[in-house]
């Protein structure tokens, strides 16, 4: 059972890659480090708030999310944290989504769209919401421009948000969404396309992208991927170049995290590129 769960974290995106070994930053330890992550819980502290960084940083693993070798019983396969997250770039916003809150920690955006000047200033290629917004976009925040949004029913009416959907009944722990969780609601589905509204997403974001590209705000290829141009744009512009990296780069579900909301940001998007 436990060596089950290993095989399959070590395929996940949380066992494998590179990436954890930013957390020898203090601005990355938190959410990089498996150990950055515990101490950054441990002391009460946001991503933002960790003052050093892990100096052994360690993959997200089992003593990241589980209380390991904490009182040798049962109880040390709890959760880390299942407290209400404060989503910190957005005042007042948080996300309770039972167990799902062990994951909206990182899983939030570490900026909010802005402008500067009444310009928004693309300063890097790094620029956008940084990293994993999954959470914003459940509620419905995050996006740039005057889009209003809702939670979507995947954050309201799915007990245990994230878990339910990416760790399901049989505590899958390469955390890959399964179909199987989604026939509780979905009776019909075979696949997570429903009704072709991820089709319809995708094209919508390939139609985004190419405008954005024309216009000189976006660069890349489809191998290698897209990333934001350096410049100072004016805010509609801006604005449609944020959603695409919030929605395409960074939220990367094709609208099953909030479905509504992604179309009307990439319906708004387009249309202010539009000659």
């Amino acid at each position: 059972m436990i060596t089950g769960k290993k095989a399959a974290w070590e395929d996940s995106i949380h066992g494998t890659g590179e990436a954890f070994l930013r957390g020898t930053s203090a601005g990355c330890a938190g959410c990089h480090s498996g150990g950055g992550f515990k101490a950054m819980v441990a002391a009460g502290q946001r991503p933002d708030q960790v003052e050093a960084g892990d100096p052994n940083p360690t993959h997200q693993d089992c003593r990241t999310c589980h209380q390991i070798h904490t009182s040798y019983t049962s109880e040390d396969w709890a959760l880390t944290t299942n407290a209400a997250v404060p989503l910190y770039a957005f005042e007042g916003a948080s996300f309770d989504g039972g167990n799902g809150n062990l994951c909206a920690n990182c899983h939030q955006p570490r900026r909010a769209f802005s402008l500067t000047d009444g310009l928004v200033d693309v300063s890097s290629v790094h620029w956008g919401p940084h990293h994993g917004p999954q959470s914003a976009m459940l509620l419905g925040i995050g996006g740039a421009g005057a889009v209003e949004g809702k939670p979507s029913a995947h954050a309201t009416m799915v007990e245990n948000t994230c878990v339910t959907c990416h760790v399901g009944e049989n505590d899958d722990h390469s955390f890959q969404p399964n179909v199987a969780s989604c026939v509780a609601c979905h009776a019909d589905a075979e696949n997570f396309d429903i009704n072709g509204a991820q089709t319809e997403v995708d094209a919508m974001l390939v139609e985004l992208r190419d405008l954005l590209v024309a216009k000189g705000l976006l660069e890349g290829n489809e191998t290698d991927g897209f990333e934001p141009v350096v410049g100072k744009y004016a805010e509609a512009e801006g604005a449609a170049l944020w959603n695409y990296l919030f929605i395409a780069n960074e939220d990367s579900s094709h609208g099953a995290h909030n479905m509504a909301y992604t179309k009307a940001l990439l319906e708004a998007s387009i249309a202010a590129l539009q000659p």
